[in-house]
C-alpha cells in the first residue's frame, strides 16, 4: 500500500500520464508509457498481508515493453519492492503478484486465468475486452490516450483491493 505521503505525488504522476495526448507519438513510446501507468496500477493496488517483500511483475508472452519495464525492477511499491520477470508459459506465473498478459499471449488468457485462481495475483493486459474475460485491469487508446477498464469481481476474486483514486480514473468499471 503507498503511503499518504506519497499519494499526492503518485496521483499526479498518474494524471500526467493519463491525460498526455499523444504522449508517445511526439514524446515517449506507448509502451514506456503503459510501464508507468502499469507502476501506478501497482501502487494504487492494496495486498494481502501474506504477500511477501518482494512484488514479483510477470511478463506472459513476448515483451512489448523492453528496457522500459526494465526500469521498474526493484522499485519501491510501500514497503515492498517490485522485480521483473518474462515468462512464456502459465506454468510459472504461481509466483507472481502481477501478470501483464502480452497480446501475443492473449490465446493463453484463459488458462492463465485459470492457473492464478485464488492467487493474490493483479492481471493486466491492453487486449480489446480482456476486462470482460476476466483481467482486474485493462489498458486502452482512445483519441491517442491511455485509458483503462477494471474488473473488481476480478480483484476481489483474487483478494485485492483497487484504491478508489484509481477507480475513479477508469473508463468502465465492472462490478
Amino acid at each position: 500500500m503507498i503511503s499518504s505521503a506519497r499519494i499526492p505525488a503518485a496521483l499526479t504522476a498518474l494524471a500526467l500520464l493519463w491525460f498526455a495526448p499523444r504522449a508517445w507519438s511526439d514524446d515517449l513510446p506507448e509502451y514506456r508509457l503503459k510501464a508507468a501507468v502499469l507502476y501506478n496500477f501497482v501502487a494504487f493496488t492494496e495486498w494481502p498481508s501474506e504477500v511477501g517483500s518482494t512484488l514479483n511483475l510477470c511478463i506472459l508472452g513476448k515483451d512489448p515493453f523492453g528496457a522500459d519495464l526494465d526500469s521498474l525492477q526493484g522499485r519501491p511499491v510501500g514497503a515492498r519492492h517490485l522485480a521483473v520477470h518474462r515468462t512464456s508459459g502459465v506454468e510459472s506465473l504461481n509466483d507472481c503478484q502481477i501478470v501483464f498478459i502480452a497480446s501475443s499471449a492473449i490465446g493463453s488468457l484463459s488458462n492463465a486465468l485459470a492457473r492464478l485462481r485464488g492467487v493474490p495475483a493483479l492481471t493486466v493486459a491492453d487486449s480489446l475486452g480482456a476486462a470482460a474475460l476476466g483481467v482486474t485491469l485493462n489498458m486502452n487508446i482512445v483519441n491517442n490516450k491511455i485509458t483503462f477498464e477494471a474488473n473488481l469481481a476480478a480483484a476481489r476474486s483474487a483478494g485485492l483491493n483497487l484504491s478508489s483514486k484509481l477507480l475513479r480514473l477508469a473508463t468502465e468499471v465492472r462490478q
